[in-house]
């Protein structure tokens, strides 16, 4: 296992975290792709949108709009929806759940000509527990709003194969929600990456990271950190030995925690890109302004990436 290389927006100095880890190295300015061939082009540029929590309230709609606006003229190639997409539907009844999507999908088809490729965030599931009856109850309702058959998938791309994980699961009591595959979708994942060529770089979106290090930023810290399962993937030490079976696994993309990191482990880089809605559309969150994640994916698994504010 290697040492974790992470950079939280204004909590640590690069050169101070650099100087307390002692040999450990800084990742190059440009991958050695790009170094021994400059003149070759990303194969793929792709926006990371995650954490709209679209409402009619504080000028979110326009705000979304100037924001898709600014992403497509940096001109991706397509968008990954990293969750989260509406503002909250836990315990709403339906009435605000279609006021919610319907504006949505009124700002969509006016202001976005680009693909979008979506997972679902924990404000995306219907968890009224008085609806347990109703066929719309849990995840069912927003995965039809985007056209999904299933809550995990993988597609491929200019020779890259992306995977959208499922992360937001019901806790074992069953009245809030936790981080984390699952049998089922472990065993899918595995099965996945089994199948991959070896030569396909792979990027990972989920909503909820996979690895974090935001936790120790938290205030009021007495004389340890608590680790909440809805903050971080709960089974991230079975993800891990499972990415370590494969380095084609290259990026790992989140959201949920609405700042921006950067994480690197057993060379897979863990990046949370923000928020579009920054702190709920009230301002930044923490030292992390509103912005979305711009990354190039290179033919030989290697990438640049940058969080931009708009």
């Amino acid at each position: 296992m290697t040492a974790v290389l992470y950079d939280l927006a204004g909590t640590m100095k690069r050169r101070t975290l650099l100087k307390n880890m002692g040999g450990l190295l800084a990742l190059p300015a440009l991958p050695a792709f790009l170094k021994d061939n400059p003149e070759a082009a990303p194969v793929l540029r792709v926006a990371h949108l995650t954490d709209v929590h679209l409402k009619d309230k504080f000028g979110a709609p326009d705000r979304f709009r100037r924001c898709l606006h600014h992403v497509q003229s940096q001109k991706p190639d397509m968008i990954l929806n990293g969750g989260d997409i509406v503002f909250d539907m836990n315990k709403e009844n339906l009435d605000a759940i279609n006021t919610q999507w319907n504006l949505w999908h009124s700002v969509i088809r006016a202001e976005c000509s680009l693909p979008m490729h979506y997972t679902l965030g924990n404000h995306d599931v219907w968890w009224n527990e008085d609806d347990k009856g109703q066929a719309l109850y849990g995840k069912k309702f927003s995965m039809d709003q985007i056209g999904l058959a299933t809550p995990y998938y993988s597609f491929e791309r200019a020779g890259w194969k992306f995977i959208i994980l499922d992360s937001v699961h019901l806790d074992i009591d069953n009245t809030w929600y936790i981080g984390k595959l699952g049998e089922e979708q472990m065993s899918w994942l595995e099965k996945e990456l089994n199948s991959t060529s070896s030569t396909t770089p792979v990027c990972v979106m989920t909503h909820i990271p996979i690895l974090t290090a935001t936790n120790l930023i938290e205030d009021d810290i007495v004389n340890k950190w608590v680790m909440l399962g809805g903050d971080m993937h709960t089974d991230t030490s079975k993800i891990i030995n499972l990415f370590y079976q494969y380095p084609s696994v290259k990026l790992c993309l989140s959201g949920h925690i609405h700042l921006r990191e950067k994480l690197v482990y057993n060379n897979v880089t863990y990046i949370c890109d923000g928020a579009v809605s920054g702190a709920w559309w009230e301002g930044n969150s923490r030292q992390t302004a509103p912005g979305y994640g711009l990354i190039d994916l290179y033919a030989d698994g290697s990438f640049t990436e940058k969080y931009v504010t708009y």
